[in-house]
Formats: structure tokens, C-alpha cells, sequence
């Protein structure tokens, strides 16, 4: 039986219109042909309105047969060439093959090529706590507070969880009476942070708990180390305060203990006394690079930990220095640090890279309290968008190569990243 080839015309106010065969297609010298005559119409819109485009329910084999011939559904037509403001001079293309900016031309792309993430497990929420049962605001830093250990850390840490920030560490205002030259109460098992320790661990078992190692906040002095008569920071004395303040901290249920100070050869002597008393288990996070920096004034506030006399520069580092870093951070990694810290953040973005590209070890940012401060102040004055600093300074630092930030931001710029509304 001869077969006759469908010859389908256009049918007016229809996108496009095909035939159905009555039996199945076969091919004959090359052209798609249909044994017997077409039975009825059917109709393929490119569009229809605002609504989806409606399903034909032909075969693949139909829909190929009415494309071979000549009848492929219309499709919305190519965008005009947008155009060039009046007076735009005309020019020859500049005879370059790369343009970068074509991997920038849309959301979409931008999003895919990016090479550097933020999220909130990339942050660890710094919080100050004290004895009293309220939340006492500080001055120098708005939106932070002083918590009350028993109820406003708990409220606090649960919205930090909330949100995806599963990371905390805890700095102290110890009271003037318990403060003494050579910072007793810093190991003291039922002291403030030990306590806390052990209330939030019953509360949340998986909950990451840093602490600060450091005798800033005992001290009658206010600094990091005991202090002779004549000024002079004495160094292994206070590594072995440090130690039993470490080894107290571990006892308690911390999880990273985190030795600030600055001393020489404090995170060997840590790394012994923890593995001697059972925390094998326990990190060592190093502030590797601490500089002597005029950053940290709002903290020294909150803490009420400013020094009583002199500076810290005898044992913090020069703001001046790049190499020193390097020093640092190879004793730190030879006595067992398991995190090298860099503090201040965003000022010292060379020194994160430095560390990142030179070092095996998980490196952390401290973006401190003046950094904070001065974007809350900029946000306030309405001269910046507090929002999108804030974001971008995270990003910063996690594109310098930190692959954990402290910062006061870690609950607002969490939820930023979730979507949720201050």
C-alpha cells in the first residue's frame, strides 16, 4: 500500500498546528511519511497566557515528524538589543578574547563562580558573662550585654542554635573582691566559667564551648600575666597559673581551651598538663598573632580588665611586624596547637593569608570589639549600611583564608544568612 506524505498548513489563531496520525509513523527514503490519512487536529501552544504550556500527550516520534515537517511550535522571539543611551560614542570592539565581567552579568552566575562561602557554622559567638541574674547592656558595644550565667546565657545561646551557630566562647567580669596579683580564682573549679561550662553542657551536650585562657580578668593588675615589682610580665610563673586554668576549664566540659596571652612556650606546657590529667580529647585554639592593638578598648570595658599601669607590648605583638607571625605560629604548631588564631580580624587580613598559606592547621579570625563597635557607630550615623558591612567584613575574613570567625556579629549575621528579620 503506497503512502501519502502529510503536508500540514497553518490554521488561523493557533500558535501552531499538526496532524495525528491514525497509525504509527515509519520512515521511507528519508522522509517521514503516514500510511493513512489524518484523523484529526491537534494544537502545540508556545505560550498560553500567564499558565504553563499545556502537554500535547503525542509521542516523541509525533512530535518529531510534525518539527521534519516544517511545523515546530512557535517559541517567544529573541529580545531586541537593548540600547545605548543618546550621544554613547560608537567604537570598534577592543580586540580582547577574556572579559571577566561575563561571569558576573547575572545573580545566577555570580552565585555559581563564587569561590568564597559564609555561613553560621563558620562563626563562634563571643558572650560576657557575670555573676548578677540581669543582662546589663555595654556602653561601648551596642547590642551586647553582660548575661546573667544562669538565665540570659542560656536565652542567648539558644537563639545563637537557632540560627545555625552551634559555637560560643565565654569571657568573664570576675568581681573586684576575688581578684588578686597572681589570679587564683582563674582555676578555681566552682568559679563563673567552670559553672557555666557545666550548666550550658547539661542544657546542650553538643553545644562547642571555647574558653579564654588568660589572667587578665583575675588580675589586680589587669594583665595577661603576673606582674613583678617592677613591671615586668613574668612568663613561665604564669604558665603555670595557665595550666591549672586550662586543666580547670577541661574539667568543667570545654571543649577548645584557648590560651591568649601571649606568653612563650605556653602551648606545649597546656598541650602536657591536659594530656597528664585525661584531655586528650580537649583542642588548643592559640592566639597565635595577638597584636598590641588599640582595638580592644570596648572589651577592656566590658570587662572591666584594662590594665592598672603600662601597656601590653612586652608580650603582645607589633602592629609593625609581618614576619613575627611566622614565628608564632611555628612554635604554636610544634608545641600542639590544633587552631592558630589571628586577632585583631579585618586589619590584619595579610597576617590571616599569611598563616593560611603557610600553615596546615585550621586557622581562626577574631573580629574584635573596636572592629564591632565601629560598624554599629557607622550603621547608627547612617554614613555606612551596618547590614552590608557587617556582611562583607565576615566575608573578608573567611576570603583571607579564616575558616572560623569570633565575632559579636554571629547572631545578626546568622540569621542575616537565614533570611530572619532582626
Amino acid at each position: 500500500m503506497a503512502s501519502t506524505i502529510v503536508n500540514v498548513g497553518p490554521i488561523q489563531g493557533l500558535d501552531y498546528v499538526g496532524l495525528r496520525p491514525a497509525k504509527p509513523l515509519k520512515l521511507n527514503s528519508g522522509r517521514i511519511q503516514i500510511k493513512t490519512r489524518p484523523q484529526r487536529l491537534f494544537t502545540v501552544r508556545a505560550s498560553d497566557g500567564d499558565g504553563p504550556i499545556g502537554k500535547t500527550r503525542l509521542s516523541d516520534a509525533e512530535c518529531e515528524a510534525a518539527v521534519v515537517a516544517g511545523n515546530a511550535p512557535h517559541a517567544p522571539p529573541a529580545p531586541p538589543k537593548p540600547a545605548a543611551p543618546a550621544g554613547t560614542p560608537v567604537v570598534p570592539l577592543l580586540p580582547i578574547n577574556r572579559r571577566p565581567r561575563r561571569n558576573r552579568r547575572s545573580p545566577a552566575l555570580r552565585s555559581a563562580f563564587q569561590e568564597t562561602s559564609l555561613s553560621p557554622a563558620n562563626f563562634v559567638y563571643p558572650l560576657f558573662i557575670h555573676e548578677g541574674q540581669e543582662d546589663t547592656p555595654i556602653g561601648a558595644m551596642p547590642g551586647c550585654y553582660r548575661l546573667g550565667w544562669r538565665h540570659g546565657l542560656v536565652e542567648e545561646v539558644s537563639k545563637a542554635r537557632d540560627v545555625g551557630v552551634n559555637g560560643i566562647v565565654l569571657f568573664p567580669k570576675v568581681p573586684d573582691a576575688l581578684k588578686n596579683s597572681t589570679g587564683d580564682e582563674a582555676y578555681n573549679d566552682n568559679g563563673l566559667v567552670p559553672r557555666a561550662i557545666r550548666l550550658l553542657k547539661d542544657k546542650y551536650p553538643d553545644l562547642v564551648i571555647y574558653t579564654d585562657v588568660a589572667l587578665d580578668p583575675y588580675s589586680s593588675d589587669g594583665h595577661d600575666g603576673i606582674v613583678r615589682e617592677d613591671g615586668v610580665i613574668l612568663n613561665d610563673e604564669t604558665v603555670h597559673q595557665l595550666c591549672k586554668q586550662a586543666v580547670a576549664q577541661a574539667r568543667a566540659g570545654a571543649d577548645v581551651v584557648s590560651p591568649s596571652d601571649m606568653m612563650d612556650g605556653r602551648v606545649g606546657a597546656i598541650r602536657t598538663a591536659l594530656d597528664a590529667e585525661g584531655f586528650q580529647h580537649v583542642s588548643i585554639m592559640s592566639y597565635t598573632a595577638k597584636y598590641a592593638s588599640s582595638f580592644y578598648g570596648p572589651f577592656r570595658e566590658a570587662l572591666d580588665s584594662n590594665p592598672r599601669f603600662g601597656d601590653k607590648k612586652t608580650y603582645q605583638m607589633n602592629p609593625a611586624n609581618y614576619r613575627e607571625a611566622l614565628i608564632e605560629a611555628r612554635e604554636d604548631e610544634s608545641e600542639g596547637a590544633d587552631i592558630l588564631l589571628v586577632k585583631p580580624g579585618l586589619p590584619y587580613l595579610d597576617i590571616i593569608r599569611l598563616l593560611r598559606d603557610s600553615s596546615p592547621l585550621p586557622i581562626a579570625a577574631y573580629q574584635v570589639s573596636g572592629e564591632y563597635s565601629m560598624i554599629k557607630a557607622g550603621g547608627v550615623l547612617k554614613m555606612i549600611d551596618e547590614e552590608k558591612v557587617m556582611m562583607e567584613s565576615l566575608m573578608c575574613l573567611r576570603r583571607a583564608g579564616a575558616d572560623v570567625i569570633l565575632t559579636y556579629f554571629a547572631l545578626q549575621a546568622a540569621r542575616s544568612l537565614c533570611g530572619e528579620k532582626r
